[in-house]
């Protein structure tokens, strides 16, 4: 173990102090591609909800057994939740995780699909509120993910972990060329902290080869990323933008006026949906007039407006009809993804920018 100091600090070569983060203390570095995985995870338990409910409704209910039973699919779901704990607890390195994302988030959905049955003395799939209670698990969960993963810079030994875990699979089964590229940006990112050098001498070891199993989350992200930044290149981009959003934000209001002198108690999810929904609108509006003067702040509004409406506007709209609010999830997210793919492409475009003016002015 690397030396610290009386504070817990670790000892950097040159002796200057580090302080080290409890999480690393215990042990617990974080994965480079923890966000992927949860993204992942999340979406497809979104999806298989949606789908489920779909096929369902078009099947008109069906019950699996007989003679009094009835095998309710959460119980599949809890099946594929350990099948997925069976995979990632059974093979080290990091090449299951992507398959065991998607298993998990597959069970996960046909579980949470089946919480009315649970929050109702009468059991009742049909329950008006189940859509709001999956929406705000899904948020939740994805909130947990950002407080422990976009909220803290990565730190350099968790870098260096990151690329040791990547040879995990290395050593028994060679590199890949994206695997190899991995492990050595994950190195590059260490920096010098201890075990770097034995690190890069291991990955150096590692002979290549070709044969891994395929990653379809990899290659689905991909080909999104590719067509969403060949999208924002369109100048109408910031329209679309905005037309979007305030279109979905004008269903939220039209939908909670519309309920709101019919759901007595409730008129507070009415006046949630209504609020959330004007001021999602408002900040589009922004947006739009910001992207002319400076377009990553622009676009930063835009990004706004969009979490306003995923986070706060459709857990109130699932209350208030679930069917809008599933179309309504839909468009923000095409919307979110191609705001974050432009906000990508100009943060690009800016530190080039930069570094060329610094490379001439040093010239």
């Amino acid at each position: 173990m690397s030396p610290r100091d009386g504070d817990g600090h670790e000892r950097l070569p040159g002796g200057a102090a580090s302080p080290v983060h409890l999480l690393l203390r215990l042990g617990l570095p974080r994965d480079p591609l923890a966000t992927r995985h949860l993204g992942t995870f999340l979406v497809v338990t979104a999806l298989t909800v949606l789908v489920t409910r779909a096929l369902l409704a078009a099947s008109g209910y069906p019950q699996l057994g007989g003679g009094g039973l009835h095998v309710a699919h959460v119980l599949w779901g809890g099946l594929l939740m350990a099948l997925a704990f069976v995979l990632l607890l059974s093979f080290l390195g990091p090449v299951l995780r992507p398959l065991g994302a998607i298993v998990g988030g597959v069970g996960f959905g046909l579980f949470v699909d089946e919480v009315g049955k649970f929050v109702t003395a009468d059991n009742d799939y049909f329950y008006e509120p189940t859509a709001a209670i999956i929406y705000a698990t899904v948020v939740a969960l994805g909130l947990v993910a950002e407080a422990l993963h976009g909220r803290r810079p990565r730190d350099p030994r968790e870098s260096l972990a990151g690329a040791v875990d990547e040879a995990v699979a290395g050593v028994v089964g060679g590199f890949t060329g994206p695997a190899r590229a991995r492990a050595e940006a994950r190195l590059a990112e260490a920096g010098d902290v201890p075990g770097t050098a034995e690190t890069r001498a291991l990955l150096r070891s590692v002979v290549d080869d070709h044969d891994e199993l395929p990653d379809v989350v990899e290659a689905v992200s991909r080909g999104a990323v590719r067509a969403l930044h060949l999208l924002v290149r369109a100048r109408f981009v910031p329209w679309l933008a905005v037309v979007l959003l305030v279109a979905t934000a004008a269903v939220s209001v039209t939908r909670g006026l519309l309920a709101w002198g019919d759901l007595g108690g409730l008129w507070w999810v009415a006046a949630g949906a209504v609020v959330s929904g004007l001021v999602g609108a408002a900040f589009a509006v922004v947006g739009l007039v910001q992207v002319r003067r400076d377009a990553v702040e622009g676009y930063r509004w835009f990004r706004r407006a969009v979490l306003v409406s995923l986070l706060v506007t459709q857990f109130f709209l699932f209350r208030l009809s679930a069917w809008d609010a599933s179309w309504g999830l839909l468009v923000d997210l095409f919307v979110l993804g191609v705001v974050s793919a432009e906000l990508e492409v100009l943060r690009r475009n800016r530190e080039q920018s930069g570094h060329d003016g610094g490379a001439a002015t040093a010239a």
